[in-house]
């Protein structure tokens, strides 16, 4: 059965996020005062005769507050893309154990596959066919046209079971006329065994090894 929710439990709040790290609020300090003992210094020497233009002053003082909220800003940034990932990945966590939906390859030792049909818009017939993991195809069989999951029992087309190995899924069908579509993937269930955050992106880890990003996953449901 697709889970119709998921729990929210081990979010982590984003509050606080906006803080900047005390090594960066001191390296902004030293900058700046170094920054106001330079123009200070300049002011001191120069001539009197040629004094600078104050503009410049104002100009340089506004260079660098631009510079500086800029390092704010990233740092802003940052620490809300590390809040936001750990958020991911707590409600990810409810995931592990579960089966995903998905078009990756799965693995198969003795119990069927259930297979849910993805028929190409026009379909007059179609088939059921099964590759490994070096693109070969092991079994073919026809089916009519819908998208009512179906069992793979693992046998090849000459009728004897498959090696336990990795397996993925496609519907070849034909048209009006016998006109052949274009192939579309079909999708299984495989259980998630861990979930990962890398960079911007999560991503889900099959039984057997096979890895997807998150989004690629359209159902979940119980592995019971």
């Amino acid at each position: 059965m697709i889970s119709p929710t998921l729990s929210s439990s081990g979010v982590a709040s984003v509050s606080g996020a906006a803080a900047t790290s005390p090594q960066a609020k001191a390296v902004l300090s030293s900058d700046f005062e170094t920054f106001i003992k330079m123009l200070t210094t300049q002011a001191k020497y120069q001539d009197p005769l040629e004094p600078l233009d104050s503009s410049e002053y104002a100009a340089q003082l506004a260079q660098f507050s631009m510079v500086e909220q800029q390092v704010l800003s990233n740092d802003l940034l940052t620490a809300l893309a590390t809040q936001l990932g750990s958020g991911n990945m707590g409600q990810m966590a409810n995931w592990i154990g579960m089966e995903g939906r998905t078009t990756a390859p799965v693995p198969f030792s003795s119990e069927p596959i259930t297979v849910i049909p993805n028929p190409p818009i026009g379909a007059q017939a179609m088939e059921l066919v099964a590759y490994d993991t070096q693109g070969r195809e092991v079994n073919r069989g026809a089916l009519s046209v819908s998208s009512d999951p179906v069992l793979w029992a693992g046998v090849q087309n000459n009728g004897q079971p498959v090696a336990p190995g990795l397996y993925r899924f496609e519907i070849e069908a034909t048209g009006v006329g016998g006109i052949r579509l274009p192939s579309t993937q079909a999708e299984t269930y495989g259980r998630i065994v861990e979930v990962q955050n890398i960079g911007n992106e999560a991503r889900v880890i099959f039984e057997g090894g096979t890895q997807i990003p998150a989004s690629a996953i359209t159902a979940l449901r119980s592995a019971d």
